[in-house]
């Protein structure tokens, strides 16, 4: 079984929701970036994520533009699940930019990083990381990962969400070439469910698109899996 969850911004109250008394050890939790519990590096934060880790389930993150990359990437890659990770502590692990997993029985396609809207606010190696920012490489192995797999997978995890769906849910804005890039997946790739958490919304749409923020998803079990699989967004717009 695989929860789906949005930007938990170092708040540990959203491993207390009682829906995860559901997941076992070999179950995960995924979270749509923003994790934001690597960030200082104080004891306190370790303390948190030795907790995280010795939950009964995977906590699994992708990044959002909310981490210290200084610190992230302290941490040892390792395979696991067919992909490469970055083992944070016991079952908490990062999922990397472009890589396809094996989890709970479901083939998942991660790809964190993303673009800061307030960028002009932030100060470089403080409190923002130029690294939040998808490399090219990691765009070409993102793209030669699915073609690997045949373009089809059961699950697509990301922080942005696709520009098709930034236009849908904002009514406009300029798309950043990680949108741009996450629409070519979504013309490319058969998928039953995509989960993105950076627009701060919980929100349905149909037929297998979902924002998320606090809520927690079911993902094996979601509506938006039990529907037809043609239509697009922009369809469903149209319709209402």
């Amino acid at each position: 079984m695989i929860y789906i969850t949005g930007d938990t911004h170092a708040d540990f109250s959203r491993f207390k929701n009682p829906m995860l008394r559901k997941l076992k050890k070999q179950d995960a939790l995924i979270i749509c970036g923003d994790f934001g519990f690597i960030w200082d590096g104080s004891p306190k934060e370790q303390k948190l994520l030795k907790k995280i880790g010795k939950l009964p389930y995977n906590v699994l993150f992708v990044e959002g533009t909310h981490e210290n990359y200084d610190l992230l990437e302290q941490y040892e890659i390792t395979e696991w699940c067919g992909g490469k990770t970055r083992l944070i502590s016991g079952r908490l692990r990062q999922l990397m930019r472009g890589q396809l997993y094996e989890i709970a029985e479901k083939t998942v396609f991660a790809f964190g990083g993303g673009q800061t809207d307030d960028i002009y606010e932030l100060t470089e190696g403080s409190n923002w990381w130029q690294r939040e920012i998808p490399s090219d490489e990691e765009l070409a192995e993102g793209m030669e990962n699915l073609d690997h797999a045949g373009n089809s997978v059961d699950f697509i995890v990301t922080y942005e969400p696709p520009s098709r769906m930034q236009e849908f849910l904002t009514g406009g804005g300029e798309p950043n070439h990680i949108n741009t890039y996450l629409n070519e997946i979504y013309d490319k790739t058969d998928f039953k469910g995509w989960f993105f958490g950076k627009l701060h919304l919980n929100k349905l749409i149909p037929p297998k698109y979902y924002a998320v923020y606090d809520g927690i998803i079911a993902a094996d079990t979601t509506k938006i899996n039990k529907k037809k699989q043609s239509k697009k967004p922009t369809e469903s717009k149209e319709e209402n």
